[in-house]
């Protein structure tokens, strides 16, 4: 809609992941490191938390992009609070049959390991919105990760999620599963100046020559949004759209106000000014 006029190649904020124009600040360096680091040294659980909308998902996608031919991957995003139906969440997502009584499928499971380990291929298991999982669930993937043995890892399994995955973990009844996790990170939102090189580098990064946002635009977007990226985008992109219809060639303070003042009496996300 409004690309043309700004002079860009494609949107720059849109809300859907998009490894290309992952914004690398030092917080997200460092979850993308341990997520590496988990990876590379075949820690049995890696588990990566943050708020909504901070780009855990992007992470995990430019994972994806980076895992060599001799990786198995598969991510689960439809996670069961239970035991019930894991296992055949986890067969599907691998591409393998996914019905029968639950041991058999564990035995399928376990042969479908052991055959990519003689292969010199390693499985790595994505959990994404990993919070939704219930006790018994996760207390089912450590089960499930009882399959490596002392010397052998068949299997990786990294957890995502937010704030509340942390916290689940921490339970004394998950003592043993947290006792396995060998690489964690949290991942923060952006802070004040973080927020205007996100916006200007997301801009750039479609083409454009010179700065959308001016800078106390870019502050009243980051009190606004706390610093979370997704609600950075939505506010960025709502603005381009009044620009647009405006036509106006810099995104405002002013314009910016009116974009938060129509979302908070119109739209549905719970806007406010609060300091990052």
């Amino acid at each position: 809609m409004y690309e043309a006029f700004y002079g860009l190649r494609e949107k720059p904020f849109s809300i859907l992941p998009d490894p290309d124009l992952i914004y690398w600040c030092q917080n997200h360096r460092l979850a993308f490191a341990m997520l590496e680091f988990g990876v590379m040294n075949s820690a049995g659980f890696t588990v990566i938390t943050g708020e909504i909308g901070c780009g855990k998902t992007t992470l995990v996608r430019y994972l994806l992009r980076k895992l060599d031919d001799q990786v198995t991957a598969c991510v689960i995003s439809n996670t069961p609070r239970g035991q019930d139906g894991l296992l055949q969440w986890i067969m599907m997502s691998l591409g393998q049959p996914f019905e029968g009584s639950h041991p058999a499928l564990f035995k399928r499971f376990q042969q479908f390991l052991y055959d990519q380990f003689s292969k010199g291929r390693r499985t790595i298991l994505i959990v994404d919105e990993a919070q939704n999982l219930g006790f018994e669930a996760l207390e089912e993937l450590r089960m499930l990760s009882n399959v490596n043995t002392d010397k052998q890892q068949f299997l990786q399994i990294i957890l995502v999620g937010q704030s509340q995955l942390k916290d689940m973990l921490r339970a004394p009844q998950l003592l043993q599963f947290a006792q396995r996790v060998s690489s964690d990170f949290h991942l923060k939102p952006l802070n004040m100046r973080e927020v205007g090189e996100y916006i200007d580098f997301r801009s750039r990064a479609v083409g454009s020559h010179h700065e959308l946002f001016t800078d106390e635009a870019c502050n009243i977007i980051a009190n606004t949004s706390r610093g979370i990226p997704r609600t950075i985008n939505i506010l960025c992109d709502t603005a381009l759209v009044y620009g647009f219809a405006a036509g106006v060639e810099k995104i405002t303070a002013e314009l910016v106000d009116t974009v938060i003042q129509n979302k908070a009496e119109f739209g549905v996300l719970p806007f406010g000014l609060q300091p990052v």
